[in-house]
């Protein structure tokens, strides 16, 4: 295919190129398959934890309401990239639209920031759970937990909406190949005819804003929690709550970890081969892997899933 160096509008470009993970045609068709089995894995992992939700009535509280919302959360976070990677894999051309590429940086970065938002609200629900046991039915009600989860929503696929439009409307020159898997707010930006510090600032600041202001909420949280539950007069209270908690811990150490190494490690700017993998990591595998974390960490849970199962 021919691309052509002159320089072009938003108005002209009819689409990217996105390199994906270049290999020869043997590896792109195991590469298919490989992320085929992941995808089809996280879809039945996640959709599981819903429905043991839904139809087991002692999971009917606000810990695993929140739960389950991330569970759907997390089917369509990976849903946003993958399904359009697994046919660039079989495509020669590896083409994405313009609309395309900018509703999946979109959708992608809005589910990323709703994930965020969540960990901080379950971690928010653990607090109260632990530090204020006997207030806890009067605290976190199911009318807060419903606009705890709505505000998630409503915030994450608002945060990034402005900067992502202005994005849009730029005009863009050169080859239009990303060296990446999905559409990325920096490959995207190289591409750019003009260079416009304004938004690279403003996408970079709500970046910073999205990741530390959870993170620090979450840190603070656990903090308590942990101050109250050395508190415990019985090791095995003790070690119910840390039970209890350790799923979330564990769920927010692999996301923030990943997430910190792309957008705050300085030879992440540089490395193409860098970003690819630590994205796969947070956008792929870490929803593979988060119902084994819940599942195999929560007695609740496990009972729940046995009973789904029929085993």
């Amino acid at each position: 295919m021919k691309i052509s160096n002159a320089p072009n509008t938003s108005s002209t470009i009819t689409g990217f190129i996105l390199l994906g993970f270049p290999c020869p045609r043997e590896g792109q068709i195991l590469l298919f398959v490989l992320f085929s089995a992941v995808y089809l894995l996280t879809l039945m992992g996640n959709s599981s934890i819903i429905c043991a939700v839904c139809w087991d009535q002692r999971l009917h509280t606000p810990m695993y309401i929140l739960l389950a919302n991330f569970s759907f959360l997390e089917i369509w976070y990976v849903t946003s990239t993958v399904p359009n990677m697994l046919a660039n894999f079989l495509s020669d051309k590896q083409l994405i639209s313009f609309s395309g590429c900018f509703l999946q940086f979109y959708f992608f970065f809005s589910l990323g920031s709703t994930e965020c938002f969540f960990l901080a609200v379950m971690a928010f629900d653990r607090y109260l759970a632990i530090c204020w046991p006997l207030h806890y039915p009067t605290l976190m009600t199911g009318r807060l937990c419903a606009n705890l989860v709505i505000s998630c929503w409503v915030l994450g696929f608002l945060w990034f909406l402005i900067p992502i439009i202005i994005i849009s409307q730029m005009s863009f020159c050169g080859s239009r190949i990303i060296d990446h898997f999905l559409c990325d707010p920096g490959p995207l930006l190289a591409l750019t005819c003009t260079r416009v510090p304004v938004i690279e600032l403003t996408s970079s600041t709500l970046s910073s804003l999205l990741l530390f202001i959870p993170f620090l909420f979450i840190m603070v949280s656990y903090a308590l929690v942990l101050q109250a539950v050395l508190k415990f007069p019985s090791a095995a209270g003790r070690r119910k709550a840390f039970s209890t908690c350790g799923s979330h811990l564990t769920v927010v150490s692999l996301f923030y970890g990943s997430v910190m190494v792309m957008y705050v490690s300085p030879t992440s700017e540089h490395d193409a081969g860098m970003q690819k993998i630590v994205t796969l990591f947070y956008s792929v595998v870490t929803p593979l892997i988060n119902p084994v974390i819940y599942s195999l960490r929560n007695k609740d849970m496990k009972h729940a899933m046995k009973k789904l199962l029929g085993t």
